[in-house]
């Protein structure tokens, strides 16, 4: 029988993540960072860094995600995947450091050959899955110029209805409704809080498989916001209204982005008379800067301005679950490119999202050459 403890033919694991600034003189040029290519002036970005600025000019994601690290070394030692010490897990950031280009380079000073990679983002979406993919694949071109043979890089799977991801977001709904009074948790409503993207991004991501093509940002979202509400519901015995919300919106204001905002749906729920709101932020997988920024400050001073009650739960950061969810999806991946049957563990009506990417999927505007999917150079 294989060994189900075998991450073969993969040598290591690289969590990918969009990276913050740690400190006032860095907000600048990670934005610069993010925003290179669009011309935005740099008074512009100053404004925009205010945010950053508010806590110190760090924002919290790269701590939040040395301590996923430090949960996935553990899990993978304890259950003995990759050997005693566990499958080597490595740390890159798309807009700051550590960089994507600088850790795959060094991974392969390493020798490691066959990657899988984890991004800190849960669902489809250009900004969410493609965007990423195309780093990877810019990082590898640039490791092939030095000269360094580029490393194969396999990404997993969007693991938005994955248990492990899920249950700690319906034990932080749990927590965030015994918080509320008892004269307005019975009528409470869920906001299942995003990342608003434009509408045109979110008609042409995914596919879900067997739901048709395009809408997979909303679908899956959606999908994953009942499962929560349902578990809510068999542990309370309360059936809580719920809505999908959007935050963080960016860009030009001619350009339609998904609504409602969250603030303007707890000033309609208000109006509505709901006595109390649970904002669930299920779009993020830590609490980094949107969240404490737009939920946290913004739409908590909004509920206060309103006298409406708000708690915002939690999010699942680096709960052994989900780092047990992250090895259940290196193994399962492992184990169907060695060619084993392997069960797949999904919640809702969606089921298991696909392995590659297929052609086309999660367009951008301008196409580039994009690693881990079906039109990958990089195989």
């Amino acid at each position: 029988m294989p060994d189900q403890r075998d991450p073969a033919p993969y040598d290591a694991l690289l969590l990918l993540s969009f990276g913050g600034p740690e400190g006032p003189d860095d907000v600048v040029p990670f934005l610069e960072n993010v925003t290179r290519g669009r011309g935005i002036p740099k008074e512009r970005l100053k404004e925009v860094g205010q945010h950053y600025f508010l806590f110190g000019g760090v924002s919290p994601i790269n701590e939040q995600n040395r301590s996923l690290l430090d949960a996935l070394r553990k899990d993978f030692a304890e259950q003995g995947v990759g050997g005693p010490d566990g499958l080597p897990v490595y740390w890159g950031n798309r807009n700051w450091a550590p960089y994507l280009v600088d850790t795959l380079r060094e991974m392969a000073a390493d020798g490691r050959r066959r990657i899988a990679v984890l991004a800190t983002s849960a669902y489809a979406s250009y900004s969410g899955c493609r965007q990423y993919r195309e780093n990877l694949a810019e990082a590898l071109a640039t490791l092939e110029a030095e000269g360094i043979e580029p490393p194969r890089v396999d990404k997993l799977r969007h693991y938005f209805n994955h248990p492990g991801f899920v249950r700690p977001m319906v034990d932080g709904v749990l927590k965030s409704l015994a918080e509320l009074d008892d004269d307005v948790r019975a009528g409470a409503h869920l906001a299942f809080t995003t990342h608003s993207i434009p509408t045109a991004a979110a008609d042409t991501s995914g596919p879900v498989e067997g739901h048709g093509d395009g809408g997979a940002y909303v679908t899956e979202h959606l999908d994953v916001a009942r499962v929560i509400a349902e578990a809510v519901r068999e542990e309370t015995g309360v059936a809580h209204p719920w809505q999908l919300v959007y935050q963080s919106r960016s860009g030009a204001p001619h350009v339609p982005w998904l609504e409602p905002d969250i603030c303007d749906h707890l000033e309609e729920r208000h109006g509505a008379g709901v006595p109390a709101v649970v904002m669930v932020p299920i779009g993020f997988v830590s609490d980094h800067m949107e969240v404490l920024y737009d939920l946290d400050t913004e739409a908590t001073a909004k509920a206060a301005e309103l006298g409406l009650p708000v708690r915002r739960s939690a999010t699942v950061g680096a709960d052994p679950r989900f780092a047990a969810a992250v090895r259940e999806l290196v193994l399962e991946r492992a184990a169907a490119e060695r060619g084993l049957a392997v069960e797949r563990c999904a919640l809702g009506a969606l089921g298991p999202s696909h392995d590659l990417c297929p052609v086309g999927c999660c367009p951008a505007r301008s196409p580039r050459p994009a690693a881990a999917g079906a039109d990958s150079p990089y195989a």
